[in-house]
């Protein structure tokens, strides 16, 4: 019985070899079996990988799909159809404002790229090359014109309205810093002034400011808490009152003193977070 019982194993490892792909470490592990008659451990799991996998499917998940998915589990919870409406309310303007972060972001990539485009191109310069040849050098090596780059270099190659093309590019959101970069070149093309040293004060003024909306954004930090604060109150709330016994979400759901407190409630929300949102961005925009 022990013999049937030990071939009836070896067949299936053998089995379990094939469709692991072969003889390798599938065979060697049926070989420690087989001479040790114990079990082989699998080892310690590769949690560096796991971490990998989740943080990689965290980030595909767009953080507007947490309002329908939160009001559904309060749907269940409240048995009421309420919460996912907001749910779906909430998705929207998480997208919103998921789109205008993801906006400014790429608004200060395009404004860093120009404040290296102005380094690169001084430089190039004051090497001794030509303008428009620096200009070419300086945009194939740290880009700073985005979508129009085809545009300008093709003005600068062949003797073109370089100013303009520049103009136009600074209509893009970030490209600002084009338009002194366009002035600049206007100036030396024209009067003959220094074209290098005209790009390294731009260069250092954009750099000044980039650093001012750095600075002001950190000190605008702790406001910005206050909002996502206001924001976890209500919350709170409805985990406190559910701890304490009270069931909350029958009350706000299936009451009309409840639902009235609940439609207040919303209101004010809102409005606080909108007014604490408008000084921030004020501020901002300062």
């Amino acid at each position: 019985m022990g013999e049937m019982s030990l071939g009836a194993a070896a067949v299936c490892l053998g089995a379990a070899v094939c469709l692991l792909g072969g003889p390798g470490p599938g065979a060697r592990r049926a070989q420690l079996l087989l001479a040790g008659g114990g079990v082989v451990g699998a080892g310690p799991p590769d949690w560096g990988r796991m971490a990998g996998e989740l943080r990689r499917l965290w980030g595909r998940l767009r953080v507007e799909w947490w309002a329908p998915a939160i009001g559904l589990v309060l749907a269940v919870l409240g048995s009421s159809v309420l919460p996912v409406v907001a749910g779906a309310a909430g998705m929207a303007l998480l997208r919103r404002a998921r789109l205008a972060r993801e906006a400014r972001r790429v608004r200060e990539r395009r404004g860093d790229t120009v404040i290296g485009l102005c380094g690169a191109l001084a430089g190039e310069v004051r090497a001794g090359r030509q303008p428009g040849e620096a200009l070419l050098r300086a945009a194939r090596d740290c880009g700073g014109l985005g979508e129009a780059q085809a545009a300008v270099l093709a003005a600068a190659r062949f003797g073109g309205d370089v100013p303009g093309a520049l103009a136009s590019a600074a209509r893009q959101p970030g490209a600002e810093g084009l338009l002194g970069l366009a002035a600049c070149w206007r100036v030396a093309v024209d009067q003959g002034a220094g074209l290098a040293a005209g790009l390294e004060r731009l260069e250092g003024a954009l750099r000044a400011e980039r650093d001012q909306r750095a600075d002001l954004r950190a000190q605008l930090a702790g406001a910005r808490s206050t909002v996502v604060m206001l924001a976890g109150l209500p919350v709170l709330g409805l985990l406190l009152g559910a701890v304490m016994g009270a069931d909350p979400l029958h009350v706000l759901l299936h009451t009309g003193a409840g639902f009235g407190c609940l439609v207040v409630g919303g209101v004010l929300e809102g409005l606080g977070m909108w007014w604490a949102t408008r000084i921030v961005r004020g501020a901002e925009a300062a």
